[in-house]
C-alpha cells in the first residue's frame, strides 16, 4: 500500500505542475497584451509630435514643398549643403525683401554689386543661380515656410527600435514557456517509468503473473528473406537514383535565382520601380552592343551629386534610411566626391561588382539584336526588375529556354525595314501572316554557336 501512496503523490505533483504551467502562461500572455495596449498611445503621441509647424512668414508648407521639389531641389537641400547653400535658416540670415529680389533675379543683384549677393556667388564657385521671375511673393513665402520647418526625426529608426524591443520581450517569454513545457514532458516520462516499476513490483508482491510476449523476427530479416521485395526495391532505388543524378547533372551551370551581395547596395526597386528610371539610361550599350554593359560611376553621380540621402519614406523593415545613406556614402568614397565642398578630390577607388548573368563562351547573345531590332523589353529575360530590391537571375538562360522563346515569339515586322523583304518571302513559304523567330532561322546552330 505504501507503493500505491507514492504513486498517488507523484500524480498529484504532476497535476499541480500542469496547473502552475497553465496559470503562468495565462499571466505571461496577459502581460504581453497589456504591454501592447500601453504602447498604443505612444504611437498617437509620436504622430502628434510630427505635426507640421506653421510658418513664421504665413506661407503654406505643403504648397511650398511642391514648388521646392519642382524648382529648387536640383541645387538645394533644406538641411544640407549641395550645389547651393542649405536653405534652412535662410530667413534668419537675410531679410525677406532681399530674398524676394534674390530668388527672382540673382544675376541682377550680383551685377549691381550687392555685397551679400556677391559673397554667395564667390563662395559657391561663381555658379549662377537660375532666375525665377514667375514666382510671386506668396509663392516664395510658401517655399520658405517649407524649408524653415524643423528637421523631422527619422521615423523608420524609431519604429525599428520599438519592434526590436517588442520582439525581444516576446521571445524571452516564449522561451520560458517552451522550457517549462519541456520540463513537464520529461517529468511525465519519469512518472510513467516509476508507475510501470511500481505496478510490476505490486504484481510480484501479490503473486500476479506478468505475461511476457514472444520476440518476433526483426523486420529487416523478414525483408532480406523475401527475394521479390528485394528485387523490386533494388529496381526502384536504381531508377530513383538515375533520375536524381540526371536532374543534378542537368542543373550544372544553371544559376537561376543567383543573388550575390554587391559591394555597394543598389536597389532596382527604388531606381527602376519607385523613380521609374529607364533601364537603358544606365545600361545604354544594350541598344547598340552585344553586352548591356556595367554603368560607370559617373552615370550614378549624374543624380547623386545632388542626392546624398534618401527620403524617410524610402526606408523599409529590412533596410533603414541610415543603411541607404551609408551606401550613397560608399559611392562618394569610390568616386572621390566631397559633398561638403561639392567637388572631387581626385582619389578614386574601384568598385568590384559581382557579375550575375554569365553565359558560357561558346554561346553568342547580342543585346542590340533583341533590344533594338526585335523590340524585346528587359523584363522578358530579366524578370520584374522594377520589383527587385537585390538583383537576381530570373531566367534559367539554358539552351532549351532560348529555343522555346524563339518558337513562341512572333517577330515584330511592322515599321521594321530590316524584315520587310524577308517577311514577304517567308510569309508566302509558310502561308502565314506572322512569323516566329524560329521560322526566320533562329533555330540554326550557327546563330548562337560559331
Amino acid at each position: 500500500m505504501k507503493k500505491v501512496n507514492i504513486r498517488h503523490s507523484i500524480s498529484r505533483t504532476l497535476l499541480l505542475s500542469l496547473v502552475v504551467l497553465f496559470s503562468f502562461s495565462q499571466t505571461s500572455f496577459s502581460q504581453e497584451d497589456s504591454g501592447a495596449a500601453t504602447d498604443a498611445p505612444s504611437v498617437e503621441e509620436s504622430a502628434s509630435a510630427e505635426a507640421i509647424p506653421s510658418s513664421s512668414q504665413g506661407g503654406d508648407p505643403a504648397a511650398g514643398k511642391d514648388l521646392f521639389n519642382s524648382l529648387c531641389a536640383a541645387c538645394h537641400k533644406p538641411y544640407k549643403r549641395a550645389t547651393g547653400p542649405a536653405l534652412h535658416g535662410v530667413t534668419e540670415r537675410h531679410e525677406i525683401d532681399w530674398l524676394y529680389r534674390w530668388i527672382k533675379n540673382s544675376a541682377a543683384m550680383i551685377d549691381a554689386g550687392d555685397p551679400a549677393a556677391v559673397a554667395i556667388y564667390e563662395e559657391y564657385n561663381e555658379t549662377p543661380m537660375n532666375a525665377f521671375p514667375q514666382l510671386s511673393n506668396s509663392d516664395i513665402d510658401n517655399i520658405l515656410a517649407y524649408v524653415e520647418q524643423p528637421k523631422p526625426e527619422p521615423k523608420a529608426a524609431a519604429t525599428g527600435e520599438g519592434q526590436a524591443s517588442a520582439g525581444s520581450g516576446s521571445g524571452v517569454s516564449t522561451n520560458i514557456v517552451l522550457g517549462v513545457l519541456a520540463f513537464v514532458l520529461l517529468l511525465l516520462v519519469a512518472v510513467l517509468v516509476l508507475v510501470n516499476k511500481t505496478l510490476n513490483r505490486f504484481a510480484e508482491a501479490n503473486g500476479v503473473p506478468v505475461v511476457v510476449s514472444e520476440k518476433r523476427k526483426p523486420i529487416w530479416k523478414a525483408f532480406v528473406e523475401n527475394q521479390f521485395l528485394v528485387l523490386v526495391t533494388s529496381v526502384f532505388l536504381l531508377l530513383a537514383g538515375g533520375y536524381f543524378v540526371y536532374g543534378y547533372l542537368m542543373q550544372v551551370g544553371v544559376d537561376q535565382g543567383y543573388q550575390p551581395v554587391q559591394p555597394i547596395h543598389y536597389s532596382h526597386k527604388i531606381h527602376a520601380g519607385d523613380n521609374q528610371i529607364e533601364c537603358k539610361y544606365c545600361h545604354s550599350s544594350a541598344r547598340v552592343s552585344k553586352t548591356s554593359g556595367i554603368p560607370s560611376l559617373n552615370v550614378c553621380m549624374n543624380c547623386h551629386k545632388s542626392i546624398s540621402e534618401v527620403a524617410p519614406e524610402t526606408a523599409t523593415e529590412d533596410y533603414s534610411k541610415e543603411f541607404y545613406d551609408g551606401e550613397i556614402a560608399k559611392l562618394y568614397e569610390a568616386t572621390g566626391w566631397d559633398p561638403a565642398t561639392q567637388s572631387y578630390s581626385g582619389e578614386q577607388k574601384p568598385v568590384k561588382w559581382v557579375r550575375i548573368h554569365n553565359l558560357p563562351d561558346f554561346a553568342y547573345f547580342n543585346h542590340s539584336q533583341h533590344v533594338s531590332v526585335a523590340g524585346i523589353t528587359c523584363q522578358e529575360c530579366h524578370g520584374p526588375v522594377e520589383e527587385m530590391e537585390i538583383m537576381r537571375q530570373h531566367s534559367p538562360l539554358t539552351m532549351g529556354w532560348c529555343i522555346n522563346c524563339h518558337r513562341e515569339t512572333n517577330v515584330k515586322v511592322e515599321g521594321n525595314k530590316y524584315y520587310e523583304k524577308i517577311h514577304e518571302e517567308l510569309s508566302k513559304k509558310y502561308g502565314v501572316e506572322t512569323l516566329t523567330a524560329a521560322q526566320m532561322g533562329a533555330l540554326e546552330c550557327g546563330k548562337c554557336h560559331y
